[in-house]
């Protein structure tokens, strides 16, 4: 399956009928609060099988995956999953594994986030992304609010550093 740039892979809420191994390309995973906030809190990137938090048991999605470009997935019908988490020895593994990464990924973010300034921040994350867009700029993958987000600066302070270090 296909996806380009602005279409949705699943919506807060979905049933998760569905669990997609990512092939190529990024997702964003937004979640809309109670308050009408909107919050950036998650990267989804290839090699990995989502909605993380339905690996075991389902549960509706936590947020919406948005394509960031060009992506390729392969839906995994939820049942089939749930049925081989059952009745495969290997399958506790894979998940282990899949989980594995992805703490391993939070670490690696967290660690971005604590590193000194904002510019250095910001460069650790064009950094990373860029191992996964081949080249597409951030800025045309994320907007202003979501890289703040992202570094834990306001959009502001990212529009600065954006004109003042030339980071694209």
């Amino acid at each position: 399956m296909i996806l380009h740039k602005g279409e949705i892979l699943f919506r807060q809420g979905d049933e998760c009928s569905q669990l997609f191994h990512i092939r190529s390309g990024l997702f964003k995973v937004t979640r809309i609060h109670e308050n009408g906030n909107a919050v950036l809190f998650n990267i989804l990137y290839p090699g990995e099988t989502v909605p993380h938090h339905s690996l075991i048991t389902p549960k509706e999605a936590h947020g919406t995956a948005v394509a960031l470009m060009r992506s390729e997935v392969e839906p995994v019908a939820a049942a089939d999953w749930y049925r081989e988490v059952n009745e495969e020895p290997g399958k506790a593994m894979e998940i282990a594994l899949l989980l594995q990464e992805k703490v391993r990924f939070m670490q690696t973010r967290l660690d971005h986030l604590t590193v000194g300034s904002p510019a250095e921040r910001l460069e650790l994350l064009s950094k990373w992304l860029n191992d996964y867009s081949h080249g597409v700029a951030i800025t045309e993958l994320l907007t202003q609010e979501e890289i703040g987000q992202l570094i834990g600066v306001r959009r502001e302070t990212v529009n600065r550093l954006l004109r003042g270090h030339g980071v694209s």
